[in-house]
């Protein structure tokens, strides 16, 4: 149960999108887009998806983290610096399109 005293909801079961694309050479984009502006305001109040647990959920500095919610378009984008730079020694994913995987598990 959540505080509210609702059942707590997967991000995965209220988005209609969940995606993660390159920005260049040093920024990954988390996309999450939703059906509407009930399932948005969840997401967007969540303390699941503060720049704190999502820096803890994927290994980074929170100051490195960056979430912007966009009420207009009911999306939320999340902006990660890369690890290494895209396409050097090291990095498993140059086009950033993996990388949404973790957010897959989080609950709101």
């Amino acid at each position: 149960m959540t505080g509210d005293g609702s059942a707590p909801r997967r991000l995965v079961d209220i988005a209609s999108v969940v995606r993660s694309k390159n920005a260049g050479p040093l920024h990954v984009t988390l996309d999450l887009m939703f059906p509407d502006a009930e399932s948005f305001g969840l997401a967007a109040q969540s303390p699941a998806l503060s720049a704190t647990a999502l820096a803890e959920l994927y290994g980074v500095d929170p100051d490195t983290v960056e979430v912007i919610p966009f009420a207009a378009a009911h999306a939320i984008k999340v902006v990660l610096d890369r690890p290494v730079i895209a396409g050097s020694p090291g990095d498993v994913d140059v086009y950033g399109a993996q990388q949404h995987r973790p957010l897959l598990g989080v609950v709101l």
